[in-house]
């Protein structure tokens, strides 16, 4: 066998294996890492989204959290402050019952006042006409008693 030859078949038969190849392998095998390489950059770029939407929507939860905190700690102090004007709303209304019923009782106390005075006087009366009844030894009649009793209730 011829050396030369053989590397001229040799060289001839890696030429169309080459060729073969740059023809009917390498156009899908390029096109498949074609789509491999996009798919793997579209994901990275998904997931560079996906962080930067994962990074707004924590931001944006913390803020609607802060929010919240304010608006409650808003809410507690509202209640506080509506607690508080609703004691001093009740306070002032005892007092002003108490005041009432104080206004009351004197009312009453005077009326009692009054009335024992108007007994007191009556009974004075009665006794003025005994004892004068006494000294005098004599009766008075009724009309004469009742003059008396109206006298002397005007001058007291």
């Amino acid at each position: 066998m011829n050396l030369n030859l053989t590397l001229i078949g040799q060289a001839i038969a890696f030429a169309f294996f080459v060729w073969f190849c740059m023809k009917y392998i390498w156009p899908p095998v390029i096109q498949a890492l074609q789509e491999r390489q996009k798919k793997i950059a579209d994901g990275l770029d998904a997931a560079s989204r996906a962080t930067r939407d994962l990074e707004k929507t924590q931001n944006q939860v913390d803020e609607q959290l802060r929010e919240s905190k304010a608006q409650a700690s808003e809410i507690l102090e509202q209640a506080q402050k509506r607690s508080n004007q609703m004691i001093e709303e009740a306070r002032d209304q005892a007092r002003q019952e108490g005041e009432r019923i104080i206004a009351s009782a004197k009312s009453e106390i005077d009326q009692e006042v009054n009335r024992a005075k108007e007994e007191l006087r009556s009974q004075v009366a009665r006794l003025a006409v005994i004892g004068a009844e006494r000294i005098l030894e004599s009766s008075i009649d009724e009309k004469q008693h009742a003059k008396l009793v109206d006298k002397l209730a005007k001058e007291l």
